[in-house]
């Protein structure tokens, strides 16, 4: 498809459905993403998605991410199956390249960034239980988030209300799989006086055996935010989460392994491959109303992440004397601070201003070790050996930026921002010896930012937009870590990837619903990817330029009383522009790794408060190349899911219990891959037809 056609197709196609009736009283999800100030969903001038906690929360497990995003348009959230290495996560395209958590996109958790300095996070901290929403901001905008800003995902936790509401919720699901929780929500006054109280404290724990092999795993995790009122101009809260992860890891599996047997795991037996964490972290923010034109926020945090990990590398390639070892063991401690001022004013036209100054800092402790131990001249694999690797490193950021919306006209608007991203990387290596040299340096990079749109308002409830924008994606220390000409020393070669982007979308109101479509494209100087794996080493390197172009179209419509449909669709085409990719071929023109050129979601449910409910959705993703020579490609899959359920409310009291089933056509299909896994073990399988059900009881003091 021409993007002349897909042009055509985003700005008439809302045109053509927004003969049916619209409602004026309807109101959108309030989110607050690109723009500086407080809008609807319809009003963003960008590509922005709001999925509720109600939704996430709706005849599903409650344990990933990746069970309730389908609909977001232009993400690819895929659960690995693999709880040692987080859900894959990619925003048109950016973090598709990620072997172990999520690269390329900023994720925050109540303002707190689950993103390092460096860009490496992890959703493995988000409870769902609590869950008030969960905005997906794509395109030019996303740049004024900082490093390592594909898109932004932005998680809230509800905050509590009158009247007091204690609930207790568990599902159990194939594999072993059981959730279960409870969360307290309410409030001490209606939040508007001195001395007024909200909380919202949720505990949860989940268990699993696992669809393969040597997957079991167990998580607990609790999340809190209090939230005092000091008077009438100023709230403080506070945030509180932790998370516990013991879990097995599986690995990936050749093409021939998985068509043989899916659910093995050859080596992770063998090697007894694992993996811990324990994350605890607080953040305290100020709001403090300066006037009827000033808002000043401040946001402080800090946390602690502590990981080891299990390797199923063998005992010969671990005596070459360069090599780290098989077991990786870490200790980070986080902190920054965030301050924003907003001003409202008027300068011939009504004028909004949002300055403000990030800061954040990341310290670790990394070592690493050899996975195995000697008994009579046989390794014993699984237990910790030799060191192998020491190294203190440090990260952090300083980041000022601005940002400004020009309401020109009653029906144009400007907003234009600019960020000033500037980010420090410091590693003492602490391991040295004769045969290996020290790989202690600093490296450092400086970038400005911009990033702009114009929005017009055809009707009040259709609205069309133009954006463009600049990021950057440094590298992570363990990116920066080795040269690929196997000399000492950080890999200073390495410049942060570059992205221009420019996005043109339609939104408008449908009956009790919400029609919006994107074209987009992003060209990226500097691509980072793998250059070299072996001796226990991986270097990388830039690989010139790369276009990420396609279209998006989502719609989400309530209609006939208690029915809800949602349709996303996402074309997208990302191919290598130069021919520096690959050592060995020309990958010029090929398709890089890790994403899908078209994704689709589609479902239909009835959603009554009361009584019975039930659902469908269908998921389809097409086929993925996993290596940057595109010589491994994991096929196209379509999924199935239903669901049905019973709600009662008597007196104070709530009850949910539902069943659901998904593939529900039991197909074998490969649910995500491992982006250039240097023994072509590329795949991790995802389970066939499997079946939950679930329960929430809930007491109301009233």
């Amino acid at each position: 498809m021409n993007t002349f056609a897909i042009s055509r197709i985003a700005l008439i196609l809302p045109a053509l459905l927004s003969s049916a009736a619209w409602s004026a009283d309807n109101e959108q999800t309030m989110v607050i993403s690109a723009t500086p100030q407080v809008v609807s969903e319809l009003d963003t001038p960008a590509a922005v998605s709001v999925v509720s906690g109600e939704d996430i929360r709706q005849a599903t497990p409650q344990i990933n991410l990746s069970e309730s995003l389908a609909s977001v348009p232009g993400l690819q959230v895929q659960n690995r199956q693999n709880y040692a290495q987080d859900l894959q996560l990619s925003i048109r395209g950016f973090g598709s390249r990620s072997t172990y958590g999520v690269r390329g996109i900023r994720l925050y958790v109540d303002g707190i960034p689950a993103t390092m300095p460096d860009g490496q996070g992890q959703t493995s901290n988000i409870d769902l239980n609590s869950v008030d929403s969960v905005e997906v901001l794509r395109g030019p905008f996303s740049a004024l988030y900082g490093n390592a800003s594909g898109g932004v995902i932005n998680v809230t936790t509800e905050t509590g209300r009158q009247p007091t509401k204690i609930e207790a919720s568990s599902y159990y699901g194939s594999y072993g799989s059981w959730r279960y929780g409870t969360k307290a929500t309410g409030a001490v006054g209606d939040g508007t006086h001195a001395g007024d109280v909200d909380y919202n404290v949720s505990t949860t724990r989940f268990t699993t055996h696992g669809y393969r092999d040597r997957s079991a795993a167990r998580k607990n995790l609790a999340n809190a935010r209090l939230g005092v009122r000091i008077n009438d101009v100023s709230k403080l809260t506070l945030m509180f989460n932790s998370v516990d992860i013991k879990a097995q890891d599986p690995g990936g599996l050749t093409r021939d392994e998985w068509r043989d047997n899916p659910r093995q795991s050859p080596r992770a037996e063998q090697y007894n491959t694992r993996k811990t964490v324990k994350q605890t972290q607080a953040g305290l923010r100020y709001d403090y109303q300066a006037g009827a034109q000033d808002n000043i926020s401040l946001t402080m945090y800090a946390g602690e992440r502590e990981t080891t990990q299990f390797q199923s590398i063998p005992r010969a390639p671990q005596l070459n004397p360069t090599h780290a070892g098989g077991v990786i063991s870490l200790t980070r401690h986080y902190q920054g601070v965030d301050t924003r001022w907003t001003h409202k004013d008027e300068w011939l036209v009504p004028v909004t201003l949002t300055g403000g100054l990030n800061y954040e800092n990341m310290s670790e402790q990394r070592k690493g070790y050899e996975n195995f131990v000697m008994a009579n001249g046989v390794p014993q694999y699984g237990q910790q050996g030799d060191l192998r690797r020491n190294e203190r490193n440090l990260m952090w950021n300083l980041d000022p930026y601005l940002q400004t919306q020009w309401q020109l006209t009653s029906r144009l608007s400007l907003d234009a921002g600019v960020r000033y991203s500037s980010v420090w990387f410091d590693s003492n290596d602490r391991y040295i010896t004769a045969t290996n040299g020290d790989d202690s340096g600093e490296a450092n990079y400086h970038k400005w930012l911009p990033a702009g749109s114009l929005q017009y308002a055809l009707t009040d409830g259709w609205n069309l937009y133009a954006a463009a924008g600049r990021g950057f994606e440094t590298p992570t220390i363990n990116e920066l870590s080795y040269r690929a000409d196997g000399q000492s020393g950080l890999n200073f070669g390495l410049k942060p990837a570059t992205s221009d982007t420019l996005e043109i979308g339609s939104k408008t109101r449908i009956g009790n619903g919400l029609l919006s479509a994107a074209l987009f494209r992003t060209d990226t100087d500097n691509e980072l990817v793998t250059a070299t794996s072996s001796g226990g080493r991986t270097t990388y390197k830039n690989a010139g330029k790369t276009r990420r172009q396609g279209a998006e179209l989502s719609f989400d419509q309530q209609f006939a009383g208690d029915w809800r449909a949602k349709v996303a669709w996402t074309y997208l085409d990302a191919t290598y522009r130069s021919d520096d990719v690959c050592s060995d071929s020309d990958c010029q023109g090929n398709r890089i790794p890790g994403i899908a050129r078209n994704m689709g979601f589609a479902s239909l449910g009835y959603v009554p408060e009361d009584g019975w409910y039930a659902g469908a959705d269908i998921r389809y993703l097409s086929n993925i190349a996993a290596d940057d020579e595109n010589t491994a490609i994991a096929p196209s899959w379509t999924v199935v899911g239903l669901n049905s359920g019973y709600k009662l409310n008597v007196g104070n009291w709530g009850m949910d219990l539902f069943a659901r089933v998904d593939n529900l056509f039991d197909r074998e299909y490969v649910g995500s891959v491992i982006v250039n896994e240097s023994n072509g073990r590329y795949y991790e399988p995802a389970p066939g037809r499997n079946y939950g059900v679930g329960l929430s009881v809930a007491y109301r003091f009233e």
